[in-house]
């Protein structure tokens, strides 16, 4: 669970290849709403790259706001490092590659999507995943923002946002 919500594991139909998928579903009375669901929906569905968690689907009924993607066996980077059994398990290969994995996730936010970036604004540990080969993957785009690029002279003004460890 998060500021968003709750995530549950799910499994898709036949039809999709019983494919294991991490179901995001919006808490009414949590702290991210209606606002944050529907910018998240927005830039998910338009990001295509391997460091990006891929979106699924989603659903907007009602009261019933839910994101699906792709399910990240390994969970978040941040369980690793905090798990001495998990961490001392990842080579200096495989630790070298969640990095540049991350890099180039950020990357691609930040350049190669169309006329805009894209600034996270929420990037730490817990909001990187690792897939089935330790595969980093960028996740929660509540907090995220489009910006203009390929302007020398412009700036985005927002208010602080994210964990207090994490804020530059």
């Amino acid at each position: 669970d998060g500021g968003f919500g709750f995530v549950h594991i799910g499994q898709l139909s036949e039809e999709w290849n019983r494919r294991t998928v991490a179901i995001k579903c919006l808490n009414q009375d949590g702290y991210q709403g209606n606002i944050e669901f529907h910018n998240e929906l927005d830039m998910v569905s338009s990001f295509h790259h391997p460091n990006i968690v891929t979106f699924i689907g989603y659903c907007d009924e009602s009261d019933h706001m839910i994101i699906v993607y792709e399910y990240a066996i390994h969970g978040s980077l941040d369980s690793h490092l905090q798990d001495p059994n998990k961490w001392r398990c990842i080579t200096w290969t495989q630790r070298l590659r969640i990095c540049l994995g991350a890099a180039k996730g950020l990357k691609y936010l930040h350049s190669d999507i169309g006329k805009n970036t894209v600034i996270h604004g929420d990037v730490k540990s817990a909001n990187i995943l690792l897939d089935e080969i330790l595969q980093a993957k960028i996740s929660n785009f509540g907090l995220s923002r489009f910006g203009t690029r390929n302007r020398p002279h412009t700036h985005l003004v927002t208010k602080a946002s994210g964990k207090t460890f994490y804020l530059d």
